[in-house]
């Protein structure tokens, strides 16, 4: 297929979208730490192991400010990038955009199920391909329609939950423990005690499960939604144009950060009370209903306050330059989410150092900071003062477009000749 599309260069970057995408890898990294360590089930299965208040306390405060929120912003990041690149495709090649992008999308999709069945069931690449084939679809929708699909997708799990409560039986609750208890056993056994191979294996087995067994497909199901919704303002921002002028609506972006913040806070303190109340995780109640509905709200309200912080402080003189290291991070978002699945599997897997279980929320925290910030950040600093593009990136564009070259940033003194 002869192609006149090219990569992306470093100078056709967007800088602010660099720094969101730079807080979103650290936001999801702390998210997925507590999952990195402890079975998913343990909270279906009523096992608690981290009873001391400090965790609980970590934990809650996690859960509200950080659930949700920032593979939120990822998704949301995913849609604007993928309005900018079939743009460019379509400028330079419009005969050839649209396989190109599928053609991105599946090999993103392939990275997404390697990680998946193989090194970490919490993988999320591959629910972003799946949804990039929908906004495709949707690419040319009115805006009303795209309005009414978020809508529908915020009201989704409360009609999810009601539908629960109607249908929901003590022998079903008995069922999803026993269920919940076995896997994380065989979780226990494969990540804590196992080898790598036992790990891979476990993976697959928990991948499978996930997609079959029916209370497992319904929480995928919700979290497809959740994800979808987010890259509906996405698409609705990139077709605006919203980021690469992002300069001429700050009085918009001030008033919209104070509202969602005051938003974020009413329906995160409702949902923060439920979850530090609760012991049981499976039976459906009305005040669970009410929190779920919250949980809904807080999420996209608190991302769109801190993507509206993140924009103000950007055309900030004095933060612009602080935020850097986010931005830095942000260049290379493939490289790094795969990254924190490496480290982090290695530090608790039994095949690693062993510390399986034997981290509780408030560690995790520290933990999922110390690996950002001076292993991730530094990192990111010196690969990207030698190459234009990380190298998962790197290898990402070579298969989708036959051509990429691993282009060296020249020296200083290279420059200056």
């Amino acid at each position: 297929m002869e192609t006149q599309a090219t990569p992306i260069e470093a100078k056709e970057r967007i800088y602010t979208l660099d720094v969101i995408r730079g807080f979103a890898l650290l936001g999801i990294f702390i998210m997925n730490m507590p999952w990195f360590n402890t079975s998913f089930y343990v909270e279906y299965a009523g096992t608690d192991l981290y009873p001391a208040a400090y965790d609980e306390w970590a934990e809650t405060l996690r859960d509200v400010f950080f659930s949700g929120k920032f593979n939120s912003m990822f998704s949301m990041l995913f849609a604007i990038g993928f309005i900018l690149q079939l743009d460019r495709l379509e400028a330079r090649d419009p005969e050839h955009a649209k396989s190109i992008y599928l053609k991105r999308i599946f090999w993103l999709f392939v990275f997404g199920a390697i990680h998946m069945c193989i090194f970490w069931t919490g993988d999320v690449l591959h629910v972003y391909a799946l949804l990039g084939l929908v906004l495709l679809a949707l690419r040319r929708a009115p805006e009303k329609l795209l309005w009414t699909l978020f809508a529908l997708c915020l009201v989704f799990p409360m009609a999810m939950g009601l539908y629960r409560m109607m249908v929901f039986t003590p022998e079903y609750r008995e069922y999803v423990v026993a269920v919940s208890k076995t896997w994380e056993a065989s979780n226990n056994a494969a990540y804590g005690h196992g080898s790598w191979l036992a790990a891979a294996r476990e993976h697959s087995r928990e991948t499978f499960i996930l997609y079959t067994e029916p209370f497992m497909l319904r929480g995928m199901l919700g979290f497809y939604v959740a994800v979808f919704s987010t890259m509906l303002l996405g698409l609705m921002l990139g077709r605006r144009k919203f980021f690469q002028n992002s300069g001429q609506h700050l009085p918009f972006v001030k008033r919209m950060q104070w509202s969602m913040l005051a938003l974020g806070i009413v329906t995160g303190v409702i949902f923060g009370v439920w979850e530090a109340t609760t012991t049981d995780f499976v039976t459906p109640t009305p005040f669970r209903l009410v929190a779920g509905l919250c949980y809904v709200v807080c999420r996209v309200a608190t991302m769109i306050f801190y993507v509206a912080t993140i924009v103000r402080c950007v055309h900030n003189h004095s933060w612009r330059s602080r935020l850097a290291p986010m931005a830095t991070a942000g260049r290379m978002p493939l490289t790094n989410y795969l990254m924190q699945t490496l480290l982090a599997t290695f530090i608790f897997y039994g095949w690693g150092l062993g510390f399986w279980n034997r981290v509780g929320p408030a560690l995790d925290l520290v933990i999922a900071f110390a690996i950002f910030f001076v292993v991730q950040v530094p990192l990111s600093k010196w690969w990207l003062s030698r190459f234009e593009l990380g190298p998962m990136e790197w290898l990402w564009r070579k298969l989708t477009y036959g051509h990429a070259t691993l282009k060296r940033v020249p020296s200083a003194r290279a420059a200056a000749h």
